[in-house]
C-alpha cells in the first residue's frame, strides 16, 4: 500500500506549539503586541525531551526564563500579563508529578483576578507503554486521569492534547480564552510526554500570523438608559472602581466621568489607582482596609456605581458596610456573572465604552455642592491621619511599618511600581499609600498569596523595563517563597525586595486575637535547649539569606538609614533587598485601624474569656449583616 505524500510542515508536537505560540498577537485600539511573550520553565521527566528540546529549536523565537518554583513562575507569568493590561503573557511549562501540581496555587490566584496565563504541564503517557510511569497517581476507576486533573477546577479552559492533530483546535481554543476579556484566566494544555515528541505533518496555516482582537464590548442601549436614570436619581451616589477600571485602561474615562458629575471614586484593592491620590474625587480604598472617609460615604450611599469589581465580603465588605435601607447597585461590568451581583442593575459593558457613554449621556448632570464639599473635607481630613502615620520624628530610632511607607512614599515618582499581596502591608498601603500613576499600585488580593510578591515583581519588571519595580514583602511571607531571587540574579533583573521583619504574622495575629484566637499559632516561638519555650526572635537571618541568593542587601537600623537605602536600592542596576527590623508595637496599626467589619464567624460557645468577649462583639456586629435583593 503507497502512502500519500506528506503536506505541510514536519515538525514535533512540542515544536509545532512553540513555533504556534510564536506567532500570536493581540490588538486593542489598534495597538498590536505579542501575546506569549516568554516562557518560563522548570525541566524534568515529562517536558525536557518534547518542550524544552523545542524552546532549544526554536530559541531565537521564543524567549526563555528559568525557574526554581513552579508556583513562583505562574506568579511571574500573572504579574507580567497584569502590567500589560491582560493583553499579553506568558506560558509555564513543567514536568508530569509534583512539578505540575505545584502549578495550582498559581492557576488559581490567576483566574480568581481574571488574569491570563498558559500553562503547559507535562503529563503521563498517552499511548500508555508503560503505567504506571514515574510519578503517576493510579486511579483505579478512571485510566484516563492524572494530577493534571487538579488544574481543571482553576483553569479557565484545560485540555489534554492526547494525539498531534488534536493540539491545533486546543491551542486556537486557549488563545480565544486568553485573550477574552470577560472570561478569561489560567489555561491548561497538558502535555502527554510521547506525544509532545510524537512529528506530524502540520498545516502551513497553523503557524501564519494571527491577531487576536480584545474586543470592547458596547453598552446595550436599555441598559444605558436605565443606568442613567440610576445616577440622575441617586442624591448620594459613589463609584467603586475595581481592578477592570486597570484592565480596560479606563482611567481616563473614569476621570472624565468624574469631572463632568462630581461623584466620588473609591477604589478596591485591584482598582487603586484609578485615580491619581489627589484628584478632588479620589476618596482613597473601600472595604474592610479602606479609608474612613470612603466607608462614610458608602454607609450612606443610595446608588453604589461599580466599576469593573467583583465585590467581596472583605475588599469591598458587600455584606456589611452598605447600610441605606434604598442603597441600590449599578454594576458596570464586561462580565455578566459580576453585572448581576448585589441584586444590582446591570450595565454590561467594556469599563472604557461604558463610562464614556455615561458620561454622554449625563452631560450637565452634576451632585449637590454640599455632597462635593463634605467628601473633599473629609478627604482632607484623612489626608492629614496619612501624614501622621507617615510621620518620623526622631529619625534615629527603629521605623513603624506605616513610617516605612512613609520613607518610600518620599522616594518613589510615578515612574515606581510598588508590589505586594498577603500579611499586614495590604491594609496599610490600601489605607495610606498615594498612588501617582494608573500602573503604580500593584497589590494581589483576589487571592492574597503570600509568596507572590517577588517572582510578581520579575514579571512587571520583565513588562516595564527601566522603571523602578519594588516587592514589600514581611517575614513570613518572604519565608513562603524567596527562590526566584535567583532568577532575578541569573537575568540581572533590577528589582528592589524592601523585607519588613516584625518577627510574626502580624495580619493574622492581629485577627486571631479578635476573634479570641489568642494569637495561638501566629507568634513565634523559640524552644531553648532546655525544652522551655520563650516568644520571638528566632534565631534567623533573613537578610543573609537574601544575601546567599546573590541580591545586594543594605541593613538599616532607624528611620534616617532607611531614607538612605531606599534611595541607594531605587538607583541600582542590580538585584537590591533593604532589610528593616519594624518597631513590633505598630505591626499591624500605625495607620487608623479597620473602617469597616469584616465578617470572621466566633465559636458561639467558649470557656476562654477572650473567646466569650469576641463572640458578644461578633453578635453586636453580625445583627446589623443584609442580604441584597
Amino acid at each position: 500500500m503507497t502512502r500519500p505524500p506528506r503536506t505541510g510542515i514536519r515538525l514535533t508536537t512540542a515544536q509545532a506549539l512553540v513555533r504556534f505560540l510564536s506567532r500570536q498577537y493581540t490588538e486593542r485600539d489598534g495597538v498590536r503586541q505579542r501575546l506569549i511573550g516568554a516562557t518560563w520553565g522548570i525541566f524534568g521527566h515529562g517536558n525536557v525531551a518534547g518542550i524544552g528540546q523545542a524552546l532549544v529549536e526554536y530559541a531565537d523565537d521564543m524567549p526563555f526564563h528559568q525557574g526554581r518554583n513552579e508556583q513562583a513562575m505562574v506568579h511571574a507569568a500573572v504579574g507580567y500579563a497584569r502590567q500589560c493590561g491582560r493583553l499579553a503573557t506568558h506560558a509555564v511549562t513543567t514536568s508530569i508529578g509534583p512539578g505540575a501540581t505545584n502549578l495550582v496555587t498559581g492557576a488559581a490566584l490567576a483566574t480568581i483576578n481574571r488574569l491570563p496565563v498558559l500553562l503547559l504541564p507535562g503529563d503521563i503517557f498517552a499511548a500508555r507503554p508503560a503505567d504506571p510511569v514515574l510519578q503517576q497517581l493510579e486511579v483505579p476507576y478512571a485510566g484516563d486521569m492524572s494530577v493534571n486533573d487538579c488544574l481543571r477546577p482553576v483553569s479557565k479552559y484545560f485540555d489534554r492534547v492526547t494525539r498531534p492533530e488534536a493540539l491545533i483546535p486546543a491551542a486556537l481554543a486557549a488563545m480565544r480564552v486568553l485573550t477574552d476579556p470577560a472570561d478569561t484566566g489560567a489555561v491548561t494544555l497538558a502535555l502527554p510526554q510521547d506525544v509532545q515528541a510524537e512529528a506530524h505533518d502540520w498545516p502551513e496555516e497553523f503557524f501564519a500570523e494571527r491577531v487576536w482582537v480584545v474586543r470592547r464590548t458596547a453598552p446595550d442601549p436599555l441598559e444605558l438608559a436605565a443606568a442613567v436614570a440610576a445616577v440622575r436619581e441617586a442624591r448620594r451616589p459613589l463609584v467603586i472602581a475595581g481592578g477592570g477600571v486597570h484592565h480596560s485602561a479606563a482611567e481616563d474615562a473614569l476621570r472624565e466621568f468624574a469631572d463632568a458629575t462630581g461623584i466620588p471614586v473609591a477604589s478596591t484593592q485591584a482598582g487603586k489607582g484609578s485615580l491619581r491620590f489627589d484628584h478632588p474625587a479620589d476618596v482613597g480604598g473601600i472595604g474592610h482596609t479602606g479609608t474612613a472617609t470612603a466607608n462614610e460615604l458608602a454607609r450612606a450611599a443610595d446608588l453604589v456605581i461599580g466599576v469593573g469589581t467583583r465585590y467581596s465580603d472583605f475588599t469591598t465588605a458587600s455584606g456589611t458596610l452598605f447600610e441605606q435601607p434604598g442603597v441600590r447597585f449599578l454594576n458596570l461590568n464586561v462580565t455578566p456573572f459580576d453585572a448581576h451581583k448585589m441584586a444590582g442593575t446591570t450595565f454590561v459593558a467594556d469599563a472604557r465604552a461604558g463610562l464614556e457613554a455615561l458620561t454622554r449621556e449625563l452631560r450637565g448632570h452634576r451632585v449637590e455642592p454640599a455632597y462635593r464639599e463634605e467628601y473633599r473635607g473629609d478627604k482632607a481630613r484623612w489626608e492629614q491621619r496619612v501624614d501622621a502615620a507617615y510621620l518620623a520624628d526622631e529619625p534615629d530610632v527603629r521605623p513603624t511599618q506605616a513610617q516605612v511607607l512613609g520613607a518610600l512614599d518620599a522616594v518613589v515618582t510615578e515612574e515606581d511600581i510598588v508590589i505586594n499581596a498577603a500579611g499586614s502591608l495590604p491594609g496599610d498601603l490600601h489605607k495610606l499609600w498615594r498612588t501617582r500613576s494608573a500602573r503604580q499600585y500593584h497589590v494581589e488580593y483576589g487571592y492574597s498569596c503570600m509568596g507572590y510578591e517577588i517572582p510578581a515583581s520579575i514579571g512587571v519588571a520583565l513588562a516595564a523595563p527601566g522603571r523602578p519595580v519594588w516587592a514589600l514583602v514581611g517575614d513570613g511571607t518572604y519565608l513562603m517563597n524567596p527562590t526566584e531571587i535567583v532568577t532575578a540574579v541569573q537575568e540581572n533583573v533590577p528589582i528592589k525586595v524592601v523585607i519588613l521583619q516584625n518577627h510574626g504574622y502580624a495580619s493574622i495575629g492581629g485577627l486571631s486575637h479578635s476573634v479570641g484566637g489568642e494569637r495561638f499559632g501566629t507568634d513565634y516561638r523559640f524552644r531553648a535547649p532546655d525544652g522551655t519555650y520563650s516568644q520571638g526572635p528566632l534565631p534567623v537571618d533573613l537578610a543573609a539569606n537574601a544575601a546567599s541568593l546573590g541580591m545586594r542587601v543594605l541593613r538599616v537600623k532607624t528611620v534616617r538609614d532607611l531614607r538612605e537605602a531606599l534611595r541607594e536600592a531605587r538607583s541600582a542596576d542590580r538585584p537590591t533587598c533593604v532589610y528593616v527590623e519594624t518597631e513590633t508595637a505598630d505591626t499591624v496599626s500605625g495607620p487608623p485601624p479597620a473602617q469597616a467589619w469584616w465578617d470572621v464567624p466566633v465559636a458561639e460557645t467558649a470557656t476562654r474569656a477572650s473567646a466569650v468577649k469576641a463572640r458578644e462583639e461578633y453578635d453586636r456586629h453580625v445583627a446589623a449583616r443584609r442580604r441584597h435583593l
